[in-house]
């Protein structure tokens, strides 16, 4: 284990998720996750995790700071559509309103904090080489895997991905500071707002620029083949979706919109079942 990650693991990081299979998915009733048990390292925390002889996909569905750990609010349902093929594990993100995970906010290297959460969970679960899917913020999440653990991610699928809007260039920021910080803070007192911004400016404001964790260099080099599923919102800008789909060499991009009529969804999901399977390895 790396200097860095032990580090973060005696601060007292918390980390929430679960892998599921047909024989062990069931949904808690009235609490939007799944059930299971937790695991215990120390003071990292807790997991909800079951071994599963398939291969790991893993889906970064906590991308909204404000629901933590809870299925059903993502447009494609990705542990429902991939669980009886793929040991389908997903993560509560750090300090995320209404999720159980908890641990300092690291002003200087925000993304890396959650690169390490993510990375921690895999090797906790025995996990070498995984396939991933993420929504949202999930999107610059999974080019910082790329960067990070090139030869763990085997194919990767960033949906409706977050990007730098220049026309918007505080909006991430914004959003941030007024709806996740007071919350983080009301119900954290040993974490204030000043601290809460200066991880914000980190985050979305120092570097500002296309997908916030990676250059438009490392997109170009990139070789871990990436489907790319764009939006057209203010977080979710199209162009950086495409830009990104038009500049790695292994990219496939979606159909757009794929989110709506509702309609065009099993056909968004039949493209993402293709694309990882296309990919799987084959000694899985």
């Amino acid at each position: 284990m790396d200097p860095t990650r032990r580090n973060i693991l005696a601060t007292g990081v918390a980390a929430t998720a679960m892998a599921a299979a047909p024989q062990v998915f069931a949904q808690t009733a009235g609490q939007g996750r799944a059930a299971g048990r937790f695991y215990e390292k120390g003071p990292f925390a807790s997991a909800m995790t079951r071994p599963v002889p398939a291969f790991p996909c893993c889906s970064l569905l906590a991308g909204d700071w404000n629901r933590g750990c809870r299925l059903g609010h993502e447009p494609l349902q990705s542990i429902e559509e991939f669980k009886s093929e793929y040991r389908c594990i997903f993560s509560d993100l750090r300090n995320a309103n209404d999720g159980e995970s908890s641990g300092p906010l690291e002003v200087d290297r925000p993304w890396d904090a959650y690169a390490d959460d993510h990375l921690g969970l895999m090797d906790h679960l025995g996990v070498g080489k995984f396939m991933v899917l993420g929504f949202c913020i999930g999107g610059p999440f999974i080019w910082n895997l790329l960067k990070r653990a090139p030869d763990r991610v085997v194919a990767a699928v960033p949906a409706q991905p977050v990007g730098f809007r220049p026309e918007m260039p505080t909006l991430l920021y914004d959003g941030g500071m007024t709806a996740w910080g007071p919350k983080l803070v009301k119900r954290r007192p040993d974490i204030t707002m000043p601290t809460v911004e200066r991880f914000l400016t980190k985050m979305w404001r120092t570097n500002p620029d296309f997908v916030f964790t990676v250059t438009r260099d490392f997109v170009r080099n990139c070789q871990t083949p990436v489907l790319v599923m764009p939006d057209d919102i203010p977080a979710h800008p199209y162009a950086v979706a495409m830009e990104c789909a038009m500049m790695a060499p292994k990219a496939e991009v979606s159909m757009f919109p794929w989110k709506e009529p509702k309609e065009r969804i099993p056909l968004a999901v039949r493209q993402v079942r293709s694309f990882l399977k296309a990919h799987r390895p084959t000694s899985a």
